[in-house]
């Protein structure tokens, strides 16, 4: 399954960590920031509950960049 979601990051150095801190995370298949459209578009793993997956993407990204945010 596949998602996409609004970001508001401030650089695009710090849009790349994001999408390096989401592709860790468990239960994501696959994650691409784009800075210019402000969107995460992410691949889940099969099985995963899209909700509680994010929600742990954005505790990661918050750890690499706290002013960032993802609306889910």
């Amino acid at each position: 399954m596949k998602k996409s979601y609004k970001i508001e990051v401030d650089c695009a150095n710090c849009a790349n960590k994001m999408e390096e801190a989401a592709k860790k995370t468990p239960g994501v298949k696959d994650a691409v920031v784009n800075f210019m459209t402000l969107k995460m578009n992410v691949e889940f793993e099969e099985g995963q509950d899209a909700k509680t997956v994010m929600e742990a993407v954005r505790k990661n990204c918050k750890k690499i960049e706290d002013d960032c945010e993802i609306y889910l």
